[in-house]
């Protein structure tokens, strides 16, 4: 069971857009957009996807920064659950 762990609540087009998604992934879809302004709260809306689908989840970011800022911030998020960033290759 995942057990989001935060002091803010979905607000503003949070509620819709995670009900969106979190839909879409229970019905199948292969391809699903969030799209916002840097620090409009998309890390947050997917982790309540994430806590509504209950199901292990691959996040993949495009630059090492980002997956590992994302990485963090879902820790915080999960404290109780895996949540893993993989080493670098050599």
């Amino acid at each position: 069971m995942f057990k989001l762990v935060s002091d803010y609540k979905p607000t503003g087009d949070q509620p819709q857009a995670i009900d969106a998604l979190t839909k879409g992934v229970a019905g199948g879809a292969k391809h699903q957009v969030l799209l916002g302004v840097t620090g409009s709260g998309k890390t947050f809306a997917v982790a309540n996807v994430i806590k509504n689908v209950n199901k292990p989840t691959l996040v993949i970011s495009h630059n090492k920064t980002l997956a590992a800022q994302l990485y963090q911030e879902f820790r915080d998020f999960f404290p109780k659950n895996a949540v893993e960033y993989p080493p670098p290759r050599r």
